[in-house]
């Protein structure tokens, strides 16, 4: 009956790990390889760091954050443009700057 109970939790941890690793897999980012020049070819080391910032300013985070600060700005004026005073103008107006300057530079040029 031992032996029976003892391969019955050998089973158990086994089945754990594959769903530990799979869960590792899922959660967690592929490692960083290289593009034969010695340096990492997808590493983010740059600003923003964090999944979740990376997330908040791509152009659908963008588009979100948007959404949700003008359902704010019609539900609760009040309580939108209290936050607003939180957020430092300078900062948002560099990265949007920034981010013209990188659209206009991307954009080809037609000479028509």
């Amino acid at each position: 009956m031992k032996d029976r109970d003892a391969a019955e939790r050998d089973l158990i941890r086994i089945r754990l790990a594959q769903s530990r690793e799979e869960l590792r897999l899922l959660l967690d980012p592929p490692p960083a390889q290289s593009n034969g020049s010695g340096a990492a070819g997808n590493n983010h080391s740059g600003f923003p760091r964090s999944r979740t910032m990376r997330m908040l300013l791509s152009s659908r985070g963008l588009g979100t954050l948007g959404a949700l600060a003008g359902g704010l700005l019609i539900a609760r004026p009040a309580l939108a443009l209290r936050l607003l005073r939180f957020i430092p103008a300078s900062a948002v107006a560099k990265m949007l700057m920034a981010r013209a300057v990188s659209a206009l530079k991307g954009k080809p040029n037609h000479a028509d």
